[in-house]
């Protein structure tokens, strides 16, 4: 590919990241966790429920693990076991605090320059139970350090999604074998 090719699908790339991020920029617009320990956050959750998404479609042992990079930002390994296919899925991905680093807004991109939004609204004092929300209705988890999660906890954190506008009935408990 010669110099002129190269230089218009860089220039391309960068309009299309602009438009994308100027459209469409990562915002909190629910009310997330602060004071939030990120390093308390860090290490290895499991899932135990989500609202279904293309990536996770069919996967069973859903893990997300999350360490602190060089660079302050956080390194985030997502995976889990697709049944039917009857392999591994992972995904490697990149977040960053969204304002302040004591909050916990985050925006986590596993395509490039994309971001989406990753927000804490609920956590336990201990940090081993976690609702999170996406940047709109169609993204939920709930996360626990643990394969289960308490019956109360898990009312609490429905209840919750449930007032602010999730479609609960809608969620996919996570066979954690």
């Amino acid at each position: 590919m010669d110099k002129k090719k190269s230089l218009l699908i860089l220039a391309a790339t960068a309009a299309v990241t602009f438009a994308y991020n100027a459209l469409k920029p990562v915002k909190s617009k629910v009310k997330v966790i602060e004071p939030f320990d990120i390093d308390r956050y860090l290490g290895k959750w499991y899932e135990i429920a989500r609202l279904d998404f293309k990536w996770e479609k069919g996967l069973s042992q859903v893990t997300a693990t999350y360490n602190k990079n060089n660079d302050g930002s956080i390194a985030v390994n997502n995976q889990g076991f697709h049944d039917q296919k009857n392999k591994w899925k992972q995904s490697i991905g990149k977040a960053k605090p969204i304002d302040s680093s004591k909050k916990a807004a985050l925006k986590v991109s596993f395509f490039g320059p994309f971001y989406s939004s990753y927000h804490v609204v609920k956590i336990d004092q201990d940090y081993q139970y976690a609702l999170i929300f996406g940047d709109n209705l169609d993204y939920m988890w709930i996360l626990s350090r643990e394969k289960t999660i308490p019956e109360d906890i898990t009312l609490a954190y429905l209840e919750y999604a449930r007032k602010s506008g999730y479609a609960i009935e809608n969620l996919v408990w996570t066979k954690q074998d």
